[in-house]
């Protein structure tokens, strides 16, 4: 499959679009039935804190989506906030250490810890093409590609 690219306004309905066809893509590519709900949920959590910035920073952008299978099936989720999570080694640990009362003021953070949670291969970067982050998330796909179609 070639890099598939979705745009989607920051608007929260819309993540349930971007959950759908991100689990279409992971079943078509061959991922492994049994992690598909892992997906769903860990590109939800990605774009539902993409959509939270965006309207908060810059209403007008799109939050951008791409899928691609070149070795594993990966999900890539850019946001353009001028702001955001920029994580180190230690944040995920520093964010469970915190205090509970603290949890309203780390919403972005937590969202994150979510997602690693979720995700094995997980990169969270600074855009390099301007400002935001990229969320970068992999699958493995079954050996052999994707199932057989019926016929």
């Amino acid at each position: 499959m070639p890099t598939v690219r979705l745009e989607i306004t920051a608007t929260p309905s819309h993540v349930r679009t971007a959950r759908l066809v991100a689990t279409a893509a992971a079943r078509r590519c061959g991922v492994d039935p049994g992690v598909l709900d892992e997906i769903r949920l860990a590109v939800g959590e990605a774009c539902t804190r993409a959509v939270g910035l965006h309207r908060q920073h810059v209403p007008d952008e799109s939050v951008v989506l791409l899928l691609s299978d070149d070795a594993d099936f990966t999900v890539t989720v850019l946001d353009a906030a001028p702001v955001g999570f920029e994580p180190g080694p230690l944040d995920v640990i520093q964010l469970l250490e915190q205090p509970e009362e603290s949890f309203d003021t780390l919403p972005d953070a937590f969202g994150l810890t979510v997602i690693a949670g979720l995700v094995e291969d997980l990169k969270i970067t600074p855009r390099d093409d301007g400002p935001g982050t990229q969320v970068v998330m992999s699958w493995p796909v079954r050996f052999g590609g994707p199932p057989a179609t019926p016929i």
